[in-house]
């Protein structure tokens, strides 16, 4: 956990492209908001949780009163499928008097873990992500077991009403996309990647695209930004070693793509990011 807190807004919720490394859940307790994705726009009611996962680009919209718990999560970036990639997702539930009440709980143990401001320009620039990180990492064991169970309770609702995505079924993509995750910094093709699957480039161009909405390559350069996205804000490496270690020969690619994918350039995503978050 990196955030937990209240916030309460006047149509001061407004802001665009944002791609953060972490997922971020809301419980809205007032009013109305909205949240636009590339393919939807979510209206935010009172009672209900929200999901936004790690490195999605989306905005806010709001335009009177709005309060809402938010919980901000991150676990660093794991070379194994994330569960959020094999389920189909909603991206709203229900909520239930005990959400609030683990919410309520939540920022009684953390209060220090409350965003300063709602706006990421007048955050304290001394502030780090690495920050949020070192606290979590020194939290008692006891405690960070009890915290997680509290997270799996919340994210519980969303798996309830997920289902699993067709590729999950399928051996030889579910083999791809492993190898994937393990090797995307590695200079890989799609020779590669067909070998895996066991049959030619040409089908398993059309195969990866039917199942997974994108082409293979496509899904590449999105694992190498999303894993750029996480080193940008936790380590002090340059641009150009972060381009690297995440797969890119070349860095002005790199920061062409990044921006393309995120909205903003590897440098501007670092200065807002590191530590600059949004409620």
């Amino acid at each position: 956990m990196l955030n937990v807190g209240f916030a309460h807004h006047n149509g001061d919720w407004n802001w665009s492209k944002v791609s953060s490394p972490f997922m971020r859940i809301f419980l809205v307790t007032e009013g109305t908001a909205y949240i636009h994705l590339s393919s939807e726009t979510i209206q935010l009611k009172p009672g209900h949780l929200y999901l936004i996962p790690a490195y999605t680009l989306h905005s806010y919209e709001c335009s009177g009163i709005f309060s809402h718990y938010y919980l901000h999560v991150c676990e660093g970036y794991k070379k194994e499928t994330d569960f959020l990639e094999r389920y189909d997702i909603p991206a709203e539930v229900e909520a239930t008097d005990d959400d609030v009440r683990i919410f309520q709980r939540m920022c009684s143990m953390f209060p220090d873990a409350a965003l300063p401001d709602s706006d990421p320009t007048s955050y304290d620039n001394n502030t780090f992500f690495s920050d949020y990180v070192i606290r979590y990492n020194d939290t008692p064991l006891s405690v960070k077991m009890m915290l997680r169970g509290m997270m799996l309770i919340l994210l519980s609702h969303f798996i309830a009403k997920a289902t699993l995505r067709d590729w999950t079924q399928r051996e030889r993509l579910a083999k791809v996309i492993t190898y994937i995750t393990n090797h995307f910094s590695e200079d890989i093709g799609l020779e590669d990647m067909a070998s895996v699957a066991c049959v030619t480039k040409p089908y398993f161009i059309r195969l990866f695209k039917k199942e997974l909405g994108m082409p293979p390559l496509q899904y590449l350069i999105k694992k190498r930004i999303e894993y750029s996205q996480l080193k940008l804000v936790t380590e002090e490496a340059s641009i150009k070693e972060v381009a690297y270690s995440s797969g890119f020969s070349d860095h002005s690619y790199f920061t062409r793509i990044f921006k393309k994918v995120t909205g903003r350039t590897p440098l501007e995503y670092r200065s807002l990011y590191k530590g600059k978050y949004l409620q």
